[in-house]
């Protein structure tokens, strides 16, 4: 149920699995599985066309049903917007609590500046397009000068770029971190030593998450740890903390990298890789599933290569996330980014900051929800209230995320894009989750979900792995308390995709309406958990239930709510379909 999302989890299934070399499944129940598809172009794309054929149904665009959808929208949308701008302007009476956070802004207007992870991406912007604009002809002047033209399809051919990665990337830490880049270094150092001491022996895997996990329990028990701390005779290397002394805060995103390498070394060592070694590598133009599940050269599991991945200075601070075995694999064989692509996401990036300066002048969402300035709004501005710091989480989120893509993108490595969906276009737990942090979820999907089982034990494995998700953005209740929420409100998904799945009841008139109504009751529990856990925490989300369900106001604005909702899950619906028409497949 829940928009059509029964037929993913195993197709993720597949898709990850690859990395181990375990038998090919089912995309889906309807479709036959060849293992010839993938073998040109040509077949792939008349494997999409008998999808499509199957999948989509004619357009409702232009039907009555449609047009009544068309004018709840455009009479909704901007009422909540309305509703927003509200809440945070002078003329409301809470506006005394959080004022003081509110900066003088442009064109006479407050802007509130006051979720300190923007507030800090946002103030270091000059600083850090001026450390991409020094690293880029840098980049491409050493290439230029010192790496061969054509791939790198021999391990006797070094990847002379690591060695610029690697120096650039001690400079740029040193200027960010100070003498804390020596507690990387011993981190991931040790991490290192694990891999090769361990090998193809079981017990590294174990000892890799051991180490890991422990690592940001210490990390956020001691905050990174003083040098005074190991001892005294080391307190004068505290003096120079760099441009930011927590540099525990982002290692968060290094230890990903960290198991990845582990991981892949691991399974390079036990798959049988004549195969990859004859077919795979000999290819010049890999896929995006080949590079992440095709072991490198044995070669390329050394200390300089893994240094360049886990420091690369591009995606250093905040992702997105890389296997080892595609970082190395781009740099063997390079992908041929075009301009035209380049120039469509520097321009996205620019709308999208653009858009979050508008949002953060007009609404103070970050502000009111720091200082609990609710105090007698009506139901529906406590509604927008949590609703709009979701969509700035998003906004924030998004732009960090792009930018740092974008510099990488510039340097010749593409990453995975993490937000691939707005967050109001999302219907399903699942789809939100595959959408929010893409790179982070087939990090999840390759190194936590598939060795535990994939989608055979589905049910007790998003326990684990959103535990784990929890503990690894920040270890506190609120954030366990998110987790644990996210699992609980996954189950009725996937039960009620089993229980009232396309196969069975899709051909009924009532399915997609049937669908919008458990589509409904996913979004709202997506919200309460990423209010829970992002937002105004449980306090705030109890506030607001206990305003909705207490009196006749609340309930007529939960009703008004739920009718709104039903309308965008049909809308969403209907956009998806139009991808299927036009042969774009998203897991979300």
């Amino acid at each position: 149920m829940a928009g059509y999302q029964e037929h993913e989890l195993p197709l993720l299934h597949e898709t990850a699995r690859r990395g181990h070399g375990a038998q090919h499944e089912d995309l889906s129940s309807f479709v036959g599985q060849s293992q010839q598809l993938e073998s040109s172009e040509q077949q792939a794309q008349g494997y999409r066309k008998r999808i499509q054929d199957r999948t989509t149904r004619p357009p409702l665009w232009y039907t009555k049903e449609f047009y009544v959808y068309y004018f709840v929208f455009a009479t909704a949308v901007p009422y909540m917007f309305k509703t927003a701008h509200d809440a945070s302007s002078e003329s409301n009476p809470n506006y005394d609590r959080f004022k003081d956070l509110l900066e003088d802004g442009w064109f006479g207007y407050k802007v509130d500046n006051s979720d300190e992870q923007y507030a800090n991406f946002r103030n270091n912007l000059p600083v850090l397009t001026l450390v991409m604009c020094i690293y880029l002809p840098l980049s491409h002047l050493f290439q230029q000068f010192f790496v061969p033209v054509t791939p790198l399809k021999s391990p006797l051919q070094p990847l002379y770029r690591t060695y610029f990665f690697l120096a650039f990337s001690a400079v740029y830490l040193y200027f960010m971190y100070g003498n804390s880049i020596l507690k990387i270094g011993a981190i991931v150092t040790i991490n290192y030593a694990i891999a090769k001491l361990g090998g193809s022996s079981q017990w590294m895997p174990a000892f890799t998450w051991f180490f890991n996990i422990g690592i940001l329990f210490i990390n956020e028990t001691y905050q990174g740890y003083a040098f005074a701390s190991l001892h005294e005779s080391l307190a004068w290397l505290d003096a120079n903390g760099g441009i930011n002394s927590r540099w525990d805060v982002n290692f968060n995103f290094t230890m990903l990298r960290l198991v990845s390498f582990n991981l892949d070394y691991y399974w390079s060592l036990r798959q049988t890789r004549e195969n990859a070694t004859n077919e795979d590598r000999n290819k010049t133009a890999l896929t995006d599933k080949e590079r992440v599940s095709t072991p490198t050269f044995a070669e390329d599991y050394n200390f300089i290569y893994y240094l360049a991945f886990a420091l690369y200075s591009p995606l250093y601070v905040a992702g997105p996330i890389m296997t080892f075995n595609d970082f190395i694999s781009q740099l063997r064989y390079p992908k041929d980014i075009p301009v035209k692509t380049k120039a469509m996401w520097i321009g996205r990036l620019i709308f999208a900051l653009l858009t979050m300066e508008f949002t953060m002048h007009v609404m103070h969402m970050v502000a009111i929800s720091k200082r609990k300035a609710w105090d007698n709004d009506p139901v529906l501005q406590i509604c927008m209230i949590g609703l709009f710091n979701l969509i700035l989480i998003w906004l924030k989120l998004m732009i960090i995320w792009r930018f740092f893509r974008f510099w990488a993108l510039l340097d010749g490595i593409e990453a995975p894009e993490n937000m691939i969906r707005c967050v109001i276009n999302n219907y399903s737990a699942l789809g939100f989750w595959r959408s929010w942090h893409k790179s982070f979820n087939l990090w999840i999907l390759r190194y936590i979900y598939i060795p535990l089982g994939g989608s055979q034990y589905a049910i007790y494995n998003i326990w684990v792995v959103f535990t784990f998700v929890a503990v690894w953005h920040d270890i506190n209740l609120k954030l366990l308390a998110w987790g644990w929420l996210i699992s609980l409100f996954i189950l009725p998904e996937v039960l009620a995709s089993k229980v009232f799945s396309k196969n069975k009841w899709g051909n009924s008139p009532y399915y997609r309406h049937l669908c919008a109504v458990g589509a409904v009751f996913n979004t709202f529990s997506m919200m309460i958990a990423n209010l829970v856990g992002f937002c105004i925490g449980v306090d705030g989300v109890k506030h607001m239930l206990y305003d909705l369900f207490s009196s006749a106001q609340g309930w007529r604005t939960m009703l008004g709510c739920f009718g709104a909702t039903f309308v965008a899950a049909q809308i969403m619906f209907e956009v998806r379909e139009e991808e299927k028409r036009r042969g774009l497949f998203l897991t979300c």
